[in-house]
């Protein structure tokens, strides 16, 4: 397996250097134009690498057509106007993603596709996910270019003259989390929960094709350059067992993988191809993967923490962080760390959306599991005391021993969330607060105060009645009535997501600065995710409770039950009938949302998606409760 070539750097993409790589590697077999589009799908092909190499140039220049429905562009790419390009991308790295259960005979080695992540064009214009955070990275440098005709900003860190900077460095990393299990095994939510309340996972060893699966994981990355730094047990699952042949059985863990950070672009087509090789190698090892959000209800759900930080690169070689102040023993962040983390929250009604954008995403942000759910930052108590507060939307990392490494930590994103577009809203964002910082003329100690007013006080940026910074437990501190008021009260449906789009005019403004987020893109993007929303909601939700309602049947021997257990029951029963049974007079709640879905009455059927998950929620308890007092419940 030495033999194997991994990843083709961008110093090697022009067609000479490529021709001669590939003609070297015979087990590289396809090539794959891999294009994201807006609703968080990828294009996978396989072309024989004999037709890239007959006219590499060519290809290179206009890569694929299609006849768009390889991806999903609504009000783009409609059916009358559905041709779509899928363009190479020369400028990031490339993969060689090989199958290593079909081994080349002539080679004797796996054969390979060569992955090369791509933009989407439509009449000339690109359109796809890529292209909207390749626009977002763009803007943003020559933005941060700009504003050093500022003397003061020049002097904050050191720099004589905007001529110096030789480049703007944006560096984005992600933590990715996600769950395995022994195939066909059903979650026990009792085992569960009570294992999380006692920290029986969190950090801990792992054991068998769990541990084999992890440690071949890590190895495997660290092959295409990733720089893998941590593989550990998150807080989720529960001890496996060993039969009596020594196989482990019953596996249900949450783990999480790290690797080193890259370029904006770059960090969002690592965790793409990531995925991929993780859940390969660990069905390999005979264990599902899932990167859903929220894949078992009452239990800790997967976040996808996103850190990202700004610095320039100077002629001289230097560089400088441009989120640290110029005394960190003094600041917690320069100005424009300030402007950054205002940018993002005064804004963030309008980044939610591209963040989170589907109904296990939303499963996750609820109260009591560590999950963010109030558009609200914490910085630290005091400057010499850095913060590490796990109940707030975004934080401000730090470490006096490596100026280079302050950042922000964005904890709002999932293994689910499109990475491309969710990175794109959050620099979109920021620049919008560093610009209007930076004009200000403020002082850091003025920046901070404005940072930390309370509600109700003025501010020459952020708004009058909300509150941004919190040092405290919010979920602990402040009543589900005061994180409301003081913070805002977060959509509880996609549906009330999408419509923080339309909302919010000014702040939906920082997203299209520059031609980021045009309004195509915009409206592609809210029709791709209110189809999923309805798709998912009529033919994936209703129908899977449907079954649980189904399941809970009456089980209780007459001649054993107790006047308790006939209470217990009727509970139940009057729920069930509620939630699924239709009368001449009266429609079940299930058949409510699906008309509700074919009427497109999208407010009455959010407010009936919120009182069914709370219905099912009840309904599971109600029926735990039920069982728990008969001696026999199969």
């Amino acid at each position: 397996m030495d033999k194997l070539l991994y990843f083709i750097s961008p110093e090697n993409n022009d067609p000479e250097k490529l021709k001669s790589l590939l003609e070297n590697h015979k087990e590289i077999k396809f090539v794959s134009l891999v294009a994201v589009d807006l609703g968080n799908n990828n294009t996978d092909e396989k072309i024989p690498i004999s037709i890239m190499l007959e006219d590499i140039e060519g290809f290179l220049k206009n890569g694929v057509q299609t006849d768009g429905s390889s991806v999903y562009l609504p009000e783009i790419a409609e059916l009358n106007d559905a041709k779509v390009d899928i363009i190479p991308d020369l400028n990031v790295k490339w993969f060689i993603d090989y199958n290593y259960s079909f081994i080349d005979p002539e080679t004797n080695l796996p054969v390979g596709t060569l992955l090369i992540p791509s933009f989407l064009e439509h009449s000339g214009k690109f359109v796809g996910s890529r292209s909207v955070l390749k626009s977002a990275v763009d803007a943003f440098k020559k933005e941060v270019v700009n504003l050093f005709d500022n003397k003061s900003l020049l002097d904050e860190f050191n720099i004589n003259s905007k001529d110096e900077i030789n480049e703007v460095l944006l560096t984005t990393a992600t933590e990715l989390e996600f769950w395995v299990q022994t195939p066909g095994d059903k979650a026990d939510f009792e085992h569960l929960s009570t294992s999380q309340i006692l920290k029986e996972q969190y950090w801990k060893r792992t054991v068998g094709p769990v541990r084999s699966a992890l440690e071949k994981s890590l190895m495997i990355l660290d092959n295409y350059d990733y720089e893998a730094e941590m593989g550990h047990k998150e807080v989720g699952g529960i001890p496996s067992s060993l039969t009596k042949d020594g196989k482990f059985t019953h596996i249900m863990e949450q783990l999480e993988i790290d690797w080193k950070y890259s370029t904006a672009m770059q960090t969002a087509d690592n965790e793409l191809f990531a995925k991929d090789l993780i859940k390969e190698t660990f069905v390999s090892h005979g264990l599902d993967v899932t990167f859903l959000a929220k894949p078992i209800e009452g239990v800790a759900g997967s976040g996808e923490h996103t850190h990202v930080g700004v610095a320039v690169k100077l002629k001289d070689g230097s560089i400088r962080n441009l989120f640290t102040p110029s005394d960190m023993s003094k600041y917690f962040m320069s100005s424009i760390g300030w402007g950054a983390i205002m940018g993002l929250l005064k804004n963030y009604e309008v980044v939610n959306p591209f963040i989170t954008s589907t109904n296990d995403g939303l499963n996750r942000l609820k109260p009591g599991f560590e999950a963010p759910v109030c558009i609200v930052s914490s910085i630290g108590h005091q400057v010499e005391v850095p913060s590490r507060n796990r109940t707030i939307l975004a934080g401000l990392i730090r470490d006096f021993n490596n100026p280079l490494a302050t950042r922000f930590e964005v904890r709002v994103p999932n293994p689910t969330t499109n990475t491309y577009l969710a990175t794109a809203a959050i620099y979109q964002t920021m620049l919008d607060g560093i610009k209007v910082v930076t004009e200000s003329g403020k002082s850091n100690n003025d920046l901070e105060k404005e940072f930390s007013k309370a509600a109700g006080e003025e501010g020459f940026y952020l708004e009058k009645d909300r509150a941004y910074r919190s040092e405290y437990d919010v979920f602990e501190h402040y009543t589900e009535e005061e994180r409301n008021k003081l913070f805002g009260i977060p959509p509880a449906t996609v549906w009330e997501n999408i419509c923080n789009i339309d909302k919010y005019p000014e702040k939906l403004k920082t997203l299209i600065d520059n031609d980021v987020f045009t309004e195509k893109i915009i409206a592609s993007f809210k029709t791709s995710i209110l189809m999923q929303w309805t798709a998912e909601l009529k033919n994936r939700i209703i129908p899977s409770n449907i079954d649980l309602v189904r399941q809970f049947k009456k089980i209780h021997d007459m001649d054993y039950a107790t006047d308790l257990d006939v209470v217990n029951w009727e509970k139940v029963n009057r729920l069930r009938y509620y939630l699924m049974k239709d009368s001449l007079n009266q429609k079940s709640l299930f058949t409510r949302i699906r008309e509700g879905i074919n009427n497109e009455e999208y407010d009455i059927v959010s407010d009936l998606q919120i009182e069914m998950s709370e219905k099912v929620i009840l309904l599971k308890k109600l029926y735990a409760n039920y069982k728990r007092n008969l001696f026999e419940t199969c």
